[in-house]
């Protein structure tokens, strides 16, 4: 008689959902509520404000010319692009840090947003109508990417060594946009140098399109890769003996992160320091590990929203671009993370 059969222990199959945080549910809510409210405010406050009890038949196309005027051709274009812009700035961020494990590896430190930013002035003002803008900062912020990487070495796993490297591709293609200045009339020097502080001023509908869809293509391919950067923040080692690549992983999270830059900064500009905050705000609020893409997002929108509101209706009593206000506290964010790596001995 043969010998029976003995029955094989099966590896059990690793879980790819994504746990779900009742504190990051929480935290993200209450972030989309104060993004209504701040929106509410943007439409209603200022000179050219429609009350608030007036904004339901505005909505519903039954105001006066002039308010509807206000709303669909000024204020609401503006809103949507920095609802949108924000939170493609803020997911690059957090995949950026997730995958460089690395507080400082946000795609405007590393050189990513300037990179794109030159390939939009290079579509819009060298080759005009030849290239579309958001493709030029699509091939920009690609070019960026592959230079950090390729100039760091060991690619990802130097992170700290990406950042000094990044900051190099930052300042060279800065200096091509001041190339491109140079060659533009004075009409031309003057909105792109307000573009480049990152500005939302006379957003259009064509703007919207361009940030909606980006995120509908890609925002639910960030969300596909949380749970394998979470595993992968555990090592590669251990990535690897779960059955997830951390090659393939961090390849399509850095696609996925580039190719949304360049969205945002193809419509607002390459508005500072949005990518490198909102993540770790947020992270800091839910208590999560891994990147926190959602939370990262609400924040991102919360932030610009807020920071545009107040970059409009500030006391000193002209407009300025966004990305001054956002530089400027950003700038303070960074000086303090830096202290605290170097405290670590990181840097």
């Amino acid at each position: 008689m043969s010998a029976p059969a003995v029955a094989r222990p099966r590896t059990a199959p690793v879980n790819r959902a994504v746990p779900v945080n009742p504190r990051a549910v929480m935290v993200s809510g209450a972030l989309l509520v104060l993004t209504l409210a701040l929106a509410v405010l943007t439409i209603t406050i200022g000179e050219l404000g429609i009350a608030v009890a007036d904004l339901p038949a505005v909505l519903a196309h039954q105001g006066s010319r002039a308010q509807e005027w206000v709303l669909y051709s000024n204020r609401l274009p503006r809103l949507l692009v920095a609802v949108g812009a924000g939170a493609a700035f803020a997911v690059p961020g957090a995949i950026f840090q997730s995958v460089t494990r690395n507080p400082l590896g946000s795609p405007d430190v590393i050189g990513l947003g300037a990179g794109s930013a030159a390939g939009a002035a290079a579509a819009a003002l060298v080759w005009p109508g030849v290239v579309p803008v958001p493709i030029g900062a699509l091939v920009g912020g690609v070019v960026a990417a592959a230079a950090v990487l390729l100039g760091s070495g060991r690619g990802l796993r130097a992170p700290y060594r990406m950042v000094v490297v990044g900051i190099a591709v930052g300042a060279m293609a800065m200096a091509f946009v001041q190339f491109v200045l140079a060659r533009t009339t004075q009409q031309e020097a003057v909105q792109l140098a307000a573009w480049l502080s990152g500005s939302l001023q006379s957003r259009q509908w064509g703007d919207v399109v361009t940030i909606g869809v980006a995120l509908a293509v890609l925002l639910p391919a960030a969300l596909a890769l949380t749970r394998r950067l979470q595993i992968v923040e555990m090592g590669d080692d251990a990535a690897t003996g779960l059955g997830v690549s951390p090659g393939w992983t961090r390849g399509l999270a850095i696609m996925v992160g580039v190719a949304l830059t360049a969205a945002a900064v193809s419509v607002a500009g390459p508005v500072a320091f949005v990518a490198l905050t909102a993540p770790q705000i947020a992270r800091r609020l839910t208590g999560s590990s891994g990147p926190g893409m959602v939370a990262a997002a609400c924040m991102g929108t919360t932030v610009l929203v807020a920071a545009d509101l107040f970059a409009q209706h500030a006391p000193w009593g002209a407009q300025y671009p966004v990305g001054v206000l956002t530089a400027g506290l950003g700038g303070v964010y960074l000086a303090y993370l830096l202290v605290g790596e170097w405290k670590k001995g990181t840097v």
